[in-house]
């Protein structure tokens, strides 16, 4: 892998753009003053790998909505009907996820490692910061795969359209009104969240920001704020976070689907996707496809692994043991509560500093953005975010 020198805009540039976690808990820059250097193969490769794996997740959502698999994906109980209500129509339409990958820039194959489907991190950076730092950098700013802003907006659109053409977008919406809300206290959530009414915004509709906490529901009417009924409600809020902490919450959201009053974003059926059990149904319907890692409920034997809570994040609760069973890196966390998956171990590229490099891609309808996090052999909430660009070969 191949990476070239960046300046990073200072922070008062950053904050101006909206973007205000530049710097780690740790007083060290969030943003990595290098870029990752992509070929056009490479990048198209990722493309088509996102595009590849969201029609299997699609597929086998099915064969665990068919076979009631609730349970192994560790799916509370409170929110199956708003699973399984939320997959029988396609009013509920999935805005954007991130697809997580090794391997792809090292001459090694892409593998998939966890789709987060419902609440991904990293679209600021993705979508936005990518651009700034390459025209701050006087680098050709179109030399990226990064459609991000545009895939949204275009999903944005289809929230109406139900299906694949938007053209007419303007002539089928009749002023529906989109909702916005994260918890308070957190200006990464609320900066994304921004970032996605902006584009909102942009795609046509009506929208308004609240935090959660003043959002007002009505099991027979929906989803309020400030005497306004909105027929959509984007929360940057985990799915398994409404049943396992607001219950009531999650039952009122139940209701409100089953009366149509409301349409939730992202759908409840992305908490199946969000799993990580769900690598193991992946696995058992596709055995040694070749985007795939080999994922067990039980230890795998003979080979070096990882153990993962299934709803684990920024590396929690995540331990990586050899062939031999002797632990290479561990973490300790807040979700030793839920269950463990183990998964095939695959090492990630890594710059001549020994630095892992862990690919994200952006899937709105179809892949739309790559970005990499920079780190150690488990990524935490401590790694880098790394911009890239495509290098076009001159001929």
């Amino acid at each position: 892998m191949k990476l070239t020198p960046i300046k990073v805009p200072d922070n008062a540039f950053l904050e101006k753009i909206g973007f205000f976690w530049h710097t780690d808990p740790d007083s060290t820059p969030y943003v990595a003053s290098e870029i990752v250097d992509v070929s056009s193969e490479e990048a198209d490769a990722y493309y088509e790998a996102s595009n590849e794996l969201y029609e299997m997740f699609a597929e086998a959502g099915e064969y665990v909505i068919e076979n009631e698999l609730f349970h192994e994906l560790g799916i509370p109980f409170n929110v199956i009907d708003a699973v399984k209500m939320s997959w029988d129509n396609d009013i509920h339409w999935h805005l954007y996820g991130r697809f997580d990958f090794a391997g792809g820039i090292d001459g090694k194959p892409i593998k998939l490692i966890e789709f987060n489907a419902d609440t991904p991190t990293a679209l600021f950076e993705t979508s936005i910061l990518q651009w700034a730092i390459l025209k701050a950098n006087n680098m050709e700013e179109s030399h990226q795969f990064n459609n991000v802003y545009d895939a949204i907006k275009d999903n944005f659109k289809r929230l109406i359209m139900m299906e694949d053409d938007i053209a007419g977008f303007e002539e089928h919406y009749e002023g529906w009104k989109i909702l916005f809300s994260s918890v308070k206290d957190n200006e990464e959530e609320e900066s994304t969240v921004k970032l996605l009414q902006t584009i909102a915004n942009d795609a046509g509709f009506v929208t308004e920001f609240a935090y959660m906490e003043d959002v007002e529901f009505d099991a027979e009417e929906g989803v309020f704020y400030k005497d306004v009924n909105y027929e959509y409600w984007f929360k940057l809020f985990p799915w398994e976070d409404i049943a396992i902490e607001e219950s009531d919450l999650a039952m009122l959201m139940t209701k409100i689907m089953e009366n149509q009053k409301a349409i939730f974003l992202n759908p409840a059926y992305t908490l199946m996707f969000q799993s990580k059990a769900f690598m193991k149904i992946l696995w058992d319907l596709y055995p040694n496809h070749p985007l795939l890692l080999e994922t067990s409920f039980e230890p795998l034997q003979g080979i070096a692994q990882v153990e993962k809570k299934i709803f684990g994040r920024e590396g929690a609760n995540t331990v990586i043991v050899d062939e031999n069973e002797k632990v290479i890196d561990e973490r300790d966390g807040e979700y030793g509560e839920f269950p463990s998956i183990f998964q095939e171990y695959v090492e990630l590229p890594k710059d001549s500093k020994g630095e892992s490099y862990q690919a994200g891609v952006f899937f709105a309808y179809e892949g739309c953005g790559l970005g990499f996090r920079r780190g150690g052999l488990i990524l935490d909430n401590y790694s880098k975010f790394v911009g890239h660009r495509v290098v076009v070969e001159q001929v």
